[in-house]
């Protein structure tokens, strides 16, 4: 039986991680993501997780402490924001290399400078090429919900990735929602024991976490990753199959909103999901064929289906919550650009950046943007292939 509860984000993923009860936590605080490391503290305090808590001097020692008990054979977690998940930048790479399947809470802010708290997505899209798999939420039931599937996911024998499991900082992490929680030992029965097979402490098969890698044998290393972030795609898909039969929630790598008969869509990640959600129904109520694609899962990239997805559309607006800086917009952008080109697909796209460093977006801010794909689908012109939405006039 589901539980019914108003818990705000971080309260949702910490109480994710007590029902979890992972064996080791380090974790250093940072703004947003501090009240993760407090909540579970709390908890341990209390005697509710017999969880090793450990408090350590920086995140990069957050992440390395999370590494060793990771390597030794526990199941690890950590949480993080902004620049704490740039000091942890170097161990992000020894995690994924070394195929550990630890978790970090990720509660996304902005990277400095100038010094911001508020949300965007530069921390978590500046490390998308480090190894890690990449989930994100919308709301705080994702949230939850993400972080209950996280280590079924990375410690699948055909991953043995690092996952990363992202929520909008403040946004979600600190305002208050209605969520669903499933039973303590519904989650236990799900998440089940972890049984490494590889370990530090395993007296009987001695091994070298982290060697040095001569030329001859670097390259297989990364193939290997390769290989294990490939396979993630159809674990992912199967862990969220079982999911649903105990939660009754569905999930994929994205959430397809009205956008069967859609003729201009929005592809975007996040917490920013649900104010489009509320410019389609308006739009909708109006008589346009508007639609929404709500990407969930950005590592491994599911290139193919949303290309496959969106191939209907007249012209699609494709939204990033950082800047890359290529002067071709956003990341998310440039990989969608791709994934239409490798599926031949013509639809016209153009590349949107929003709400960086916590700038609201609005109704009616993405109201003129599907006015903007419109003239783009009727026109066959583009103008503002890379533009910038909400800027102060």
């Amino acid at each position: 039986m589901s539980i019914r509860e108003r818990l705000s984000g971080n309260e949702a993923i910490s109480l994710a991680i007590k029902q979890i009860n992972p064996d080791v936590m380090p974790a250093f605080p940072i703004t947003p993501s501090t009240e993760i490391p407090q909540y579970v503290a709390n908890y341990i305090a209390n005697g509710k997780m017999d969880t090793e808590f450990i408090p350590v001097e920086s995140e990069h020692s957050s992440m390395s402490a999370t590494v060793g008990a990771s390597a030794a054979g526990a199941r690890a977690l950590t949480a993080t924001s902004s620049c704490g998940l740039a000091l942890m930048w170097e161990e992000l790479y020894v995690a994924a290399s070394n195929r550990l399947p630890l978790a970090l809470a990720l509660v996304n802010r902005a990277l400095s400078g100038p010094i911001n708290i508020n949300c965007d997505h530069s921390d978590s899209m500046g490390a998308r090429d480090t190894g890690w798999i990449q989930i994100y939420a919308e709301n705080n039931q994702e949230v939850y919900d993400n972080m209950v599937q996280a280590f079924r996911i990375s410690e699948h024998k055909d991953v043995m990735l690092p996952i990363m499991i992202c929520q909008d900082g403040f946004i979600t992490s600190h305002a208050v929602e209605n969520i669903e929680l499933l039973e303590d030992d519904i989650v236990k029965n799900f998440v089940g024991e972890y049984e490494p097979e590889n370990y530090l402490l395993n007296p009987n098969q001695p091994m070298a976490v982290g060697p040095y890698a001569v030329s001859n044998y670097y390259m297989e290393t990364k193939m290997g990753q390769r290989t294990a972030m490939h396979n993630a795609k159809q674990v992912i898909l199967d862990v969220a199959k079982e999911y649903e039969a105990i939660s009754g929630r569905k999930y994929g790598f994205f959430e397809e909103y009205k956008l069967e008969d859609a003729e201009y869509a929005v592809l975007i990640i996040g917490s920013a999901a649900g104010t489009c959600k509320d410019a389609v129904d308006k739009l909708r109520a109006e008589g346009k064929k508007v639609g929404l694609l709500k990407l969930r899962v950005f590592r491994p990239f599911p290139a193919e289906e949303i290309a496959a997805a969106l191939a209907h559309c007249k012209s699609v607006a494709i939204m990033d919550r950082t800047d890359s800086f290529s002067g071709n917009g956003g990341p998310l952008g440039a990989e969608v650009s791709q994934a239409f080109y490798n599926a031949r697909t013509s639809v016209p796209a153009v590349n949107y950046i929003y709400g960086l460093g916590g700038r609201d977006i609005r109704v009616e801010d993405f109201e003129d943007i599907y006015s903007r794909l419109e003239t783009i689908a009727a026109t066959g012109q583009i103008t503002d292939q890379f533009d910038y939405i909400g800027l102060r006039k």
